[in-house]
């Protein structure tokens, strides 16, 4: 602990975000970053408590304290030493992770937390600035070797781990980059893409094979390209038959993620202009890195916008349709408003469900809660305006129960719809059906006892096994499938 009195002289400094009429005019990173000598200060805060709760709440399991004491220390490369122990990727937490660590903070039990994330992705921006950050391939290949489908970031994890055990492994993507989810789920305001093309770089130089725009099966668990009434595939991949996989490879490992999204079967659904969220998003991104894809792009310049959906995808979407041009942006949840502090009901130190304003919401957008869609309304194949009414909740033998509120009804003008309500499952057909892998109830891969899928040969990690979460939470399980797969295999 380098300084004993740090979080009572200090205050939380958070390093903000770049202007608003600067940065509506491009897609470049939005956030900032504090100085070192302010950052050392903020890593200062922590308070090294008997009981790291951060470390805890940390789905991979971070090593809070001892990294906080390197930063404050100027000790970059010892920070970053212990960072890479627990998070192969922390320049991606470090952007996007909602840093459930830091609601667990000792600390903000009764003050402002420590900015670990912002520490965390300092660490490792100031390693590979000081050249710390090399490629380490293993010493030895111990004669092993895994096919990883799916390079999102339970594969790119999955793959980290199980070649620094010295296996040889081969990650297909059957999207044109990689990235997953990093690469065309997330906008460029928020993790610019040079980032994951470095770490992918450096994997290579390791000994990761990365064999992009080569789908296994016929699966949809990339990205594909739509148009705005549903899927258009422009340019087909590479397929390979997964059964070449299964007698190629020691081990298989599906890392393909929950692509099959929540739809809204309202009526009126037919009409044009209402799209999923990641699709919109995913055409963004591929515009930004110059892919052509053989498609009109979804714009919602001078459009009436409206995101159905209140988490950070819809967000998201706020954020893009403002850069686009929107004329107006308005984002509608069925949920009613989440309070502005934590609730008795989620004490410290668990996640708390509190009103997030995002740097997107701060540009420009009406927000509205506790909002039914009921149909949409089209005008010449179109849709032009959104039937909605307002609802209410109240608990019903131990579960919220939502009712229209009578006489409520209003209309929402609309020329582009964004569906954001998240995803339902793996996506079914295909690479998991050719493969014969059993469901769960929810619709995802089954896996029995650890990450073994029907089929003895194919393990499954990440979102394809857990239903749709957070980069962290798929970073975490792909090295813990790796971890299972090293000693299975070994």
């Amino acid at each position: 602990m380098g300084d004993p009195k740090g979080f009572l002289k200090t205050r939380r400094q958070v390093a903000g975000y770049r202007p608003v009429e600067e940065r509506l005019n491009d897609y470049s990173e939005v956030e900032l970053m504090l100085g070192d000598a302010d950052r050392r200060l903020q890593a200062g805060r922590c308070m090294d408590c008997g009981v790291p709760f951060c470390h805890w709440a940390c789905p991979v399991c971070n090593l809070m304290p001892e990294f906080q004491d390197r930063i404050y220390r100027g000790d970059w490369e010892g920070a970053w030493a212990i960072l890479q122990d627990t998070n192969p990727f922390p320049e991606f937490t470090g952007r996007v992770c909602p840093a459930l660590c830091e609601a667990s903070c000792v600390l903000g039990a009764n003050d402002d937390p420590v900015t670990i994330r912002q520490n965390e992705l300092a660490a490792i921006e100031k390693a590979f600035a000081l050249g710390i950050v090399k490629p380490r391939p293993p010493k030895k290949r111990n004669g092993r070797k895994v096919a990883v489908v799916g390079a999102g970031p339970a594969g790119l994890s999955a793959a980290w781990y199980l070649n620094r055990a010295g296996f040889s492994v081969t990650v297909y993507e059957g999207d044109r980059q990689l990235g997953g989810y990093l690469r065309y789920g997330i906008p460029d305001f928020k993790l610019d893409k040079s980032f994951i093309d470095r770490r992918i770089r450096l994997m290579e130089a390791e000994g990761v094979v990365f064999k992009a725009h080569i789908r296994v099966g016929s699966a949809r668990y990339s990205f594909g390209a739509r148009g705005a009434d549903g899927i258009t595939e422009t340019a087909d991949p590479y397929f390979v038959d997964p059964r070449n996989l299964e007698a190629n490879f020691d081990l298989v490992l599906l890392t393909i993620g929950a692509r099959d999204p929540r739809d809204l079967g309202i009526p009126g659904r037919e009409n044009a202009g209402i799209v999923q969220a990641l699709d919109y998003l995913a055409m963004q991104n591929r515009t930004i890195a110059g892919e052509d894809f053989g498609l009109e792009p979804i714009t919602a310049f001078a459009k009436r916008v409206v995101v159905i959906g209140g988490g950070d995808t819809g967000s998201d979407c706020v954020g893009t349709a403002n850069r686009q041009g929107a004329r107006s942006v308005t984002q509608i949840e069925v949920l009613p408003r989440p309070p502005e502090h934590r609730s008795p009901e989620e004490p410290w130190p668990l996640w708390p469900k509190v009103m997030k304003t995002s740097s997107s919401h701060e540009e420009g957008s009406e927000r509205l809660w506790s909002v039914n869609s009921k149909a949409f309304i089209g005008k010449d194949g179109r849709v032009d305006s959104i039937r909605a009414c307002k609802v209410d909740w109240a608990m019903k033998d131990g579960r919220p129960v939502m009712s229209e509120i009578p006489g409520s009804g209003f209309e929402i003008g609309a020329d582009l719809v964004l569906l954001a309500m998240g995803f339902t499952h793996v996506v079914q057909e295909g690479l998991v059906a050719s493969l014969g892998l059993e469901l769960d109830e929810r619709g995802n891969i089954r896996t029995l006892g650890s990450f073994h899928t029907s089929n003895v040969k194919v393990w499954a990690a990440g979102d394809s096994r857990n239903g749709a979460s957070l980069v962290v939470r798929a970073i975490a399980d792909g090295r813990a499938a790796a971890e299972a797969s090293i000693a299975g295999l070994s």
